[in-house]
């Protein structure tokens, strides 16, 4: 087996690396302390089976991480491992694409048998999330997040950095392209998310922050 551990927390990636080994004494184990250091190591190989996520990094928005893994490396399973463990966070995660859920303060026992059933091609969710899966987002951002799903990858990117106050000039020298392509990029984003201007876009999408989403549906509408 070939996993992916992607946490920027230099104690939690070596309790996760424990964890697999033990379950898996042969498994092989990348690692990544970023979402762009994640992404290169990904691109770098074909053959990774599992990846193990955690959505709190820094430089990371919301669900941006998880969305842009998502979108670039579509075939490779996600199991979520967060320490962000609200039953709508949980939902959310799972609307954008992850396999399962595993709450950071899980024992070895409960991430062997996350990593068992998500390897086997099931879902996985504790008990405990599993009842409150009926619990429905915000019409507005359930209708955002399904929007932000077609975007493309490089979309995605463009997007990030928009979400981080870059300007054009920036945007095209950090992804190496031009500016005349920024500008496409931004412009097919808006259309796609039902925008008006960047600025709109980067309202709308804060939506789906941690901190929106756990403070209630009321405000995020």
């Amino acid at each position: 087996m070939h996993f992916a551990i992607i946490d920027d927390h230099p104690l939690f990636r070596e309790a996760l690396l424990s964890t697999v080994h033990v379950a898996f004494p042969d498994a092989q184990v990348d690692e990544a302390d970023s979402l762009t250091s994640a992404c290169d190591m990904l691109a770098r190989s074909d053959a990774i089976d599992l990846i193990l996520l955690d959505l709190s990094m820094q430089g990371v928005t919301g669900f941006d991480g998880l969305i842009q893994i998502r979108g670039r490396f579509p075939r490779v399973p996600i199991l979520v491992v967060s320490g962000l463990d609200d039953a709508q966070i949980v939902h959310e995660a799972m609307r954008c694409g992850a396999a399962g859920f595993v709450p950071k303060a899980s024992g070895k026992a409960l991430l062997t048998e996350a990593i068992t059933e998500v390897l086997g091609g099931g879902v996985f969710l504790p008990k405990e999330y599993r009842r409150t899966q009926t619990a429905r987002p915000s019409r507005a951002g359930a209708d955002m997040l399904d929007r932000l799903k077609t975007l493309t990858p490089a979309q995605m990117r463009v997007l990030s950095l928009v979400k981080r106050g870059k300007l054009n000039k920036q945007i095209a020298y950090e992804l190496n392209v031009g500016e005349s392509t920024v500008k496409a990029h931004i412009s097919e984003i808006m259309r796609k998310l039902g925008v008006a201007s960047r600025t709109q876009a980067v309202i709308e999408t804060s939506a789906l922050d941690f901190d929106v989403i756990l403070s209630g549906p009321a405000k995020v509408d």
